[in-house]
């Protein structure tokens, strides 16, 4: 058995040489003699092993007949394969593989759609996050999907799990086009042994991935070239017109957002299920669990990689009745302004192994600019978890988390850099889910956009928020945490004017929290601020002044008035009112 977090050795090449050829040819007899699997066996069994005749089998049961297969691969073998056929890709000097995703270098939310089925009809939250489609249309898609994957010379086939806990993990396969996507699911899943592989990898998730052919727009349903929907019922993901590849990464945890609350049975106290989390995690040396809530940018993965714990996960965990554990086998990391003195964890993890997306690298000496953002400002890496050096492999700890760390960019310069929330608070920044958005300056616009999106995760969401927040509610109570609002954007003002919190400010507020600087605090050194009602340190915490944790203070010290910070105050906390409009009836007051 193969040591845990080493991939499955498996390479199912068909039609590479005559060997092989013949040994398919065979496979094709033996079903249309009605072989026995043990007489398959005996011709293939030398040549790929027993795993590799499964695959096979259940391959060919999904209506695939292609040349060559390739099955959990070694990064080495993957690399070959996308430096061969797919254009743009290259190994840049850290030894990551450097790939491009087509015309989409982000998520396309507004073509996702989840099956109407009798069994999950009344769990899913019908609307804008979760649209209807019939099985009508989604077999229509799975059909051109298999249809387009049939047309190519070679696929890659990864087995993996969403999930480090025996318990509750869904065994997930993800069939695709494109050696990049591969690699990518490869670092993304948690790894299988191959003993797991024999013996518990049983009903998967399948994801079929042919991205790079669209959907038929004039399928009912379909409103572009794009198309992400799921079945839960038939346990399929199809992807259609996106080669992103964190649609496969989002879409495990779509699925896991359904599956986890019914788990480990539907009618148990919220406290008791299995509540799935938009979130990172670490622990410390006294097995103190904190977990990072946030939307994308805010600074999940940057700071839940502290040299002084313990790595979980960086963005998707499961709290469970036992303790957490990451959904993830690897971490999902922006590269924007990436430098090794800011984010060394991250940085060192681009290596072999390591997938760049849609960076841009001098061609001469392969050195990449990660300020560069002429092809998207999404740029991303792709690791495994052992890249992190800090890293909890197996990624699952068997303790409650003690701190909750919500956090935000607020790019109107607003909330302060820290405070303490209160139970109720901790449930109404949950629902809300805020954080800003700068708009791109290339169309030279300069005012911020406000974002709401509830439980920190909307796009991923499958039941109602309240689910999810009645869920948190419960598992506060029953074990208790403290909790702390986190702003790592604008200080000074909004964005324009105010400059972002450094990183080295934001950093020393995550250890207040975490060496007990804040919990020590006596009450009479914490003040309510105006509107918001947060409390705020009177005074500097560790090397942050005074005045960067007080927002009022930071923008007269930047020659800004008190009116004016009031006026945004009362703006911002005006979008706050007008979004929780839609979750207020099953709030209590």
């Amino acid at each position: 058995q193969p040591p845990l977090g080493r991939r499955g050795k498996t390479s199912i090449k068909r039609g590479d040489d005559k060997i092989k050829a013949q040994l398919v040819k065979q496979l094709q007899a033996a079903v249309l003699k009605g072989w026995t699997p043990e007489e398959v066996k005996s011709h293939l069994s030398m040549e790929i092993g027993s795993r590799g005749i499964g695959v096979l089998e259940e391959v060919n049961s999904l209506s695939l007949d292609v040349e060559e297969i390739f099955y959990n691969s070694p990064a080495g073998v993957l690399y070959d394969q996308a430096l061969k056929y797919e254009a743009g890709t290259a190994i840049v000097d850290s030894g990551a593989l450097a790939v491009k995703s087509g015309k989409k270098t982000g998520r396309s939310p507004l073509d996702k759609r989840v099956v109407f089925e009798e069994e999950s009809a009344d769990d899913v939250w019908w609307g804008k996050v979760n649209m209807k489609l019939d099985i009508k249309s989604f077999l229509t898609n799975r059909e051109r999907a298999v249809d387009y994957l049939n047309t190519r010379e070679r696929l890659y086939i990864v087995d993996g799990f969403g999930g480090w806990d025996e318990d509750y993990r869904v065994p997930v396969r993800v069939i695709t086009s494109r050696a990049y996507h591969a690699l990518f699911m490869q670092n993304m899943l948690v790894p299988p042994t191959e003993k797991e592989l024999n013996e518990c990898f049983q009903s998967p998730f399948v994801i079929f991935n042919a991205g790079v052919f669209p959907c038929n727009r004039q399928t009912e349903g379909m409103t572009s070239s794009a198309s992400v929907a799921v079945s839960f019922k038939r346990r399929e993901m199809v992807i259609l017109g996106t080669q992103y590849a964190g649609e496969m990464k989002k879409g495990v945890f779509t699925i896991m957002n359904y599956l986890m609350p019914l788990m480990p049975e539907r009618n148990l106290p919220p406290a008791d299920r299995a509540l799935p989390l938009h979130a990172s995690a670490n622990i410390g040396p006294d097995n103190d669990v904190s977990i990072f809530f946030g939307l994308s940018g805010t600074g999940k993965t940057t700071l839940s990689a502290d040299p002084k714990r313990e790595l979980i996960g960086d963005d998707e965990h499961v709290w469970h009745a036992k303790g957490v554990f990451n959904i993830e086998g690897g971490c999902y990391a922006k590269t924007i302004g990436m430098t090794r003195e800011q984010e060394p964890e991250i940085y060192d993890a681009i290596r072999f192994g390591s997938v760049l997306e849609n960076v841009v690298f001098d061609e001469a000496t392969h050195k990449v600019d990660y300020d560069d953002v002429s092809i998207t400002e999404n740029t991303r890496v792709a690791y495994p978890l052992k890249f992190i050096p800090n890293a909890r492999i197996p990624a699952k700890v068997e303790h409650h988390p003690k701190q909750i760390i919500l956090l935000t960019c607020d790019a109107f310069g607003v909330l302060p850099p820290i405070s303490k929330l209160t139970k109720d608070q901790v449930m109404y920044h949950f629902i809300s889910g805020y954080t800003a958005k700068v708009a791109g300056t290339e169309e030279g616009v300069k005012e911020p956009e406000a974002t709401f999106s509830a439980c920190f995760g909307a796009p991923f969401l499958v039941w109602h928020p309240f689910v999810y927040a009645e869920m948190l509610a419960a598992k506060l109570d029953k074990y208790g945490a403290s909790a702390y609002l986190v702003n790592t954007g604008w200080v000074g003002g909004p964005y324009g004017s105010g400059k972002r919190c450094s990183l080295k400010y934001t950093r020393q507020l995550i250890d207040a929290i975490h060496d007990g600087t804040l919990a020590n605090l006596p009450d009479s050194e914490w003040e309510e601020m105006p509107v918001f009602g947060l409390l705020m340190p009177k005074n500097a915490i560790k090397d942050v002044p005074r005045e960067i944790l007080r927002p009022e203070d930071a923008w007269k010290q930047s020659g800004k008035s008190a009116e004016e910070f009031k006026k945004t105050a009362a703006m911002l906390a005006g979008l706050f009112q007008k979004n929780f409009k839609d979750f207020a009836d099953k709030c209590s007051p």
